[in-house]
């Protein structure tokens, strides 16, 4: 895909909101689409990845494996939400696994390149992460109303023995 289809992608999505035209066109001039079947693992809990995506079209499962309880999905992200933030932080460890719930086009974005740019570029650098701590206030109410249906699962469960 041309780079100006990266550009409007990136503008039209939750996450790109904030950004100037400039800023969207330096994004798009390093990022690549990403094709991903229905059932492909994107990653894996515990894995390094230099990745950063945001969500174009389709759906993204976030899972996380628990002691005592095995894999369990917290979270389902969609159009113009972001997957594998962990790469911006420098080690890039992923939090939880993530697969495709159906066919998914994202765009791909490499988080070194990120963070060098957010060192160059202080005005792009303040964008990128305003929208990524917005992107992850949403992802922890969540997770958070999820926690609490597993949690009240518990209790109902509880109740009846």
């Amino acid at each position: 895909m041309a780079e100006t289809d990266v550009t409007a992608a990136l503008e039209s999505a939750t996450f790109g909101q904030g950004f100037t035209r400039k800023e969207l066109e330096t994004l798009a001039a390093g990022a690549r689409w990403k094709r991903f079947a229905a059932a492909t693992v994107l990653f894996r809990e515990g894995e390094r990845s230099d990745s950063f995506y945001v969500v174009h079209r389709g759906h993204v499962a976030l899972d996380m494996c628990l002691p005592a309880r095995g894999c369990t999905r917290i979270l389902t992200l969609g159009p113009g939400d972001v997957v594998a933030w962990s790469a911006l932080l420098g080690d890039g460890v992923m939090t939880a696994a993530a697969v495709a719930l159906d066919d998914a086009e994202l765009i791909e974005l490499s988080g070194t390149e990120l963070t060098s740019l957010c060192r160059t570029d202080p005005a792009l650098g303040y964008h990128l992460m305003h929208g990524l701590a917005g992107a992850l206030a949403k992802r922890l109410l969540a997770t958070r109303l999820q926690l609490l249906d597993l949690f009240a699962a518990d209790a109902s469960a509880g109740d009846l023995r």
